[in-house]
């Protein structure tokens, strides 16, 4: 009997760090997806800011300096490494969205241009799948750094060097939706 015992004791001993090991592998790279998530979705917005200039530009010519605002931000949005920088490339870039935008309801004949209205629904979609992937990535970390702290967990988390990712956080200026409806 004692020796069944000791059995499933190194039978457990041996089998709980792999099992955790394992789960927290999982974790990191289900944070690295959702990372890749967010970059698609920020570089599909950086696809249409191009195209949502041009088409401002034909009506508001005389704008140009909020056209290179805008153009200057996403340079630096999509020049940005690391989490924090990418946060604050992001939020200048929401920013002069924002101004763009602004400019945009002086000029009735733009309201009422169809390809502007299409690029406008768009990128309203696409600032929705940003926010989303934002969630699922902050979800994820934050189930990875539960893990990486919980006890006993957080022994084999040390053992093998697995560190606390990043949240995507934004700052308070940008928890404000992006105006893109007329």
């Amino acid at each position: 009997m004692l020796t069944w015992i000791i059995i499933i004791l190194v039978v457990i001993v041996i089998l709980y760090p792999i099992f955790v090991y394992n789960s927290l592998i999982r974790l990191r790279n289900r944070v690295k997806e959702a990372a890749s998530d967010i970059n698609v979705q920020l570089k599909r917005r950086y696809d249409l800011i191009p195209n949502v200039i041009e088409t401002v530009k034909g009506y508001a010519a005389h704008e140009k300096q909020v056209f290179e605002n805008v153009t200057a931000a996403r340079a630096r949005a999509i020049a940005a490494e690391g989490l924090k920088e990418k946060a604050q490339a992001e939020e200048a870039l929401s920013n002069t969205l924002k101004t763009l935008f602004a400019v945009a309801e002086n000029y009735p004949e733009l309201k009422a241009n169809a390809n502007f209205l299409d690029l406008q629904r768009e990128l309203a979609d696409t600032e929705n799948k940003i926010q989303a992937a934002r969630r699922f990535y902050n979800s994820v970390v934050l189930e990875l750094n539960t893990k990486i702290e919980s006890f006993p967990s957080n022994i084999v988390a040390k053992i093998f060097k697995f560190q606390p990712a990043e949240f995507f956080e934004m700052a308070e200026a940008e928890k404000e939706p992006i105006k893109v409806q007329f």
